[in-house]
């Protein structure tokens, strides 16, 4: 069953139980149709020539005829001319009426008048239904010819007034319906393909926002899992050359890796619970949840909100315990800025300072200068005095640049970053006041 007929299908909560079961019936009928469209014209077909065949044996046809006389076996040909084919209406109506057209000349000439001679109104709501209107406009005048014979060839039996108006208005009403049932489906059509295409566009959309969405998501775990592995990878160093001649300072880089890591492992949780569309079951007794230490998660992770600029001096602690001098200079508050824009400022600062830890060398310094301003407007500059390196080791080629642009695109900002003059690397981040909506 298609989508169309499915969505046919479909009645209103709100229906009769009678109004209901005949709307049942009616899909029925019309899917049975549709399968087997020559059981319902073999049906109609046998019917009309039963009513023919009945008309003649029953000799009703002497009560309107204008000849008396009519052989018999012209009787039946006429009879069987009208009802025959009827079976092919649907899918040849204006060959079958062209087909009618001399019958019913022959019944109006000698004078028959059988009543099987209504079945042109049949067919004429078929050519109405299925045809052009030009082909309808010849149509009803070919239709019509016959009706004018008997009322000059007979005129004392069938005069214009009981002949040729009564069946003008019949055809022309035949007519009517078969143009008013084909405007409704037309009508139905369209509002099922525009049904249709609302769908397809809603997927679509949702397609879309997946994508956006496993994007955001790249980004972010980029940003996370980048920095603070940067940082343990750091203090790993630091603590392997310092454990033979500083113990004290080796524990020290063991215990901010050991915080560094349960930040990163809180953060990463927290993101992985945005993607999670069913609460979390209990876990088998003993069992050990996806191979994650839960004690080691400080309370309330699973629930914190997204990094801010408040975090800002936690971010660039974890920095200079990893070895980077980092110096800070803050011009304004940032109480009045939203907090995805805090978010964009804090991911970008997060990506250039991971830089400088990845590609800055041992004896590099930062240093991070954020200035605020008026109705949301931020600027945000980091530089290192590293020994730099190429623009794809610095992020131009993965993920790091191209998501520190992403994020500043988001909010009308522009991102300029690149090697400084003499040594060293710089990036600069600047997001312009907030535009009404």
């Amino acid at each position: 069953m298609t989508r169309e007929q499915d969505w046919q299908g479909e009645w209103s909560p709100n229906g009769q139980p009678l109004t209901r079961q005949f709307h049942r019936v009616v899909q029925w009928a019309r899917a049975l149709d549709r399968r087997r469209p020559w059981v319902w014209d073999g049906l109609v077909t046998g019917f009309f020539v039963i009513a023919a065949v009945t008309d003649i044996q029953s000799e009703g046809w002497r009560n309107v005829t204008g000849n008396l006389h009519t052989p018999a076996w012209l009787l039946w040909t006429i009879s069987l001319g009208f009802s025959v084919p009827l079976f092919w209406r649907r899918k040849h109506p204006w060959a079958i009426l062209l087909g009618m057209a001399p019958i019913a000349l022959v019944n109006a000439w000698t004078g028959a008048l059988l009543q099987a001679s209504l079945l042109l109104l049949i067919v004429l709501f078929n050519v109405a239904l299925r045809t052009r209107l030009r082909t309808l406009l010849w149509s009803y005048g070919l239709v019509m010819a016959p009706f004018l014979v008997p009322a000059f060839r007979y005129p004392a039996e069938q005069g214009p007034e009981q002949n040729i108006f009564p069946a003008a208005m019949s055809l022309a009403l035949s007519a009517l319906g078969g143009i008013a049932v084909r405007t409704r489906q037309e009508y139905l059509a369209s509002l099922f393909e525009r049904a249709r295409q609302l769908v397809v566009e809603r997927d679509q959309q949702a397609q879309l926002a997946a994508a956006a969405e496993r994007t955001r998501i790249a980004r972010e775990m980029h940003d996370i899992i980048g920095h603070n592995l940067s940082v343990i990878t750091s203090l790993a160093d630091g603590g392997s050359y310092a454990a033979a001649k500083n113990p004290e300072r080796a524990a020290q880089a063991l215990t901010a890796i050991g915080t560094t890591s349960r930040q990163a492992l809180g953060e990463l949780r927290r993101l992985l619970d945005v993607l999670r569309t069913d609460p979390p079951g209990p876990e088998p007794p003993g069992a050990e949840p996806l191979g994650l230490a839960r004690g080691l998660d400080p309370p309330g992770v699973e629930m914190a909100p997204q990094p801010s600029l408040t975090d800002l001096d936690h971010l660039i602690d974890g920095v200079r315990s990893a070895g980077v001098p980092v110096r800070t200079t803050i011009h304004g508050q940032a109480t009045a800025l939203p907090p995805g824009r805090q978010l964009t400022v804090y991911r970008v600062i997060q990506e250039a300072l991971t830089n400088t830890l990845k590609h800055g060398g041992p004896d590099a310094t930062s240093t991070v200068s954020v200035s605020y301003g008026d109705g949301g407007a931020v600027s945000a500059t980091v530089t290192d005095t590293g020994r730099g390196g190429t623009a794809q080791s610095n992020g131009a080629g993965g993920r790091g640049l191209t998501g520190m642009r992403e994020r500043t695109a988001l909010y009308g900002g522009t991102l300029e970053s690149g090697p400084l003059p003499d040594h060293g690397w710089h990036v600069h981040l600047h997001l312009p006041e907030e535009t009404p909506q």
